[in-house]
């Protein structure tokens, strides 16, 4: 009897403290995923030759400070953001979409509050003066119907000394000419790299103007990447599907 009450009690205790191990994982994973790091996927091609679709990123949540986007489901404890730090121009950053506040969006800014915005011909611009690109070399994608298709890439520097790559699918698409968008004050103009696929601040009615506190934090480091036509939870496709050569690269 006393053999059997033993043996309950180390059954008890062992799973109350499997149950602590749980629960104290979990609040250092809810605080890492806050305060630090969370990862995100890729899932379009808006950002593309930067990131592809199949790529896992960790964001630094601690690049711009902490705003209720940077807790889960962005509950309204406050208003802002507090430890302030502002977005330098090129940053590849991840904000709440303006108009729900729910949706997670990834692009490039490109104008900082007060700037001006303008695309002519496909050449940005900005505040009047066109940011310089060359061309370098093409680039192997798909197109909306899952075609491959190679499309011209190039290399654009912004005043800052950023350099990154585009693509242009279409020139002269109806995103390669736009009216001037002046910047609002605590708000920011995102972009995405593949210039002919991406929903941005160019459309009011899409992303629009970002304001600051809709920043969640900046891209830092692709932890892992795989095909599109392939899952993460597929396992057995790994070793032909995994982008070894993607895996630590940091983004920029």
């Amino acid at each position: 009897m006393v053999t059997t009450e033993r043996s309950s009690k180390k059954k008890a205790s062992g799973f109350g403290e499997a149950v602590r191990v749980i629960i104290n994982a979990l609040i250092l994973a809810l605080i890492v995923r806050t305060l630090l790091f969370q990862p995100f996927n890729i899932p379009s091609g808006s950002m593309i030759p930067t990131l592809l679709i199949g790529d896992y990123l960790f964001v630094s949540k601690y690049s711009y400070g902490y705003s209720r986007h940077s807790i889960p489901f962005s509950p309204a404890l406050f208003e802002g953001r507090i430890w302030a730090s502002e977005p330098e121009r090129g940053d590849v950053a991840v904000f709440k979409l303006p108009r729900d506040g729910t949706s997670d969006y990834i692009k490039r800014i490109i104008g900082l509050p007060g700037d001006t915005v303008q695309m002519i011909g496909g050449v940005l611009h900005v505040n009047g003066e066109a940011v310089p690109r060359e061309p370098v070399g093409d680039f192997r994608t798909r197109d909306a119907f899952g075609r491959s298709i190679v499309v011209p890439q190039f290399r654009e520097t912004l005043p800052n000394g950023v350099s990154y790559l585009t693509l242009d699918i279409e020139p002269q698409s109806y995103a390669d000419n736009t009216t001037v968008f002046t910047v609002p004050r605590e708000h920011y103009f995102m972009m995405g790299d593949n210039r002919d696929n991406s929903s941005d601040s160019r459309v009011a009615s899409g992303v629009g103007f970002v304001p600051f506190e809709n920043l969640v934090g900046r891209a830092e480091v692709i932890f892992f990447s795989i095909d599109d036509d392939a899952h993460f939870w597929e396992v057995w496709k790994w070793p032909t599907a995994i982008r070894w050569d993607r895996i630590f690269d940091s983004v920029g």
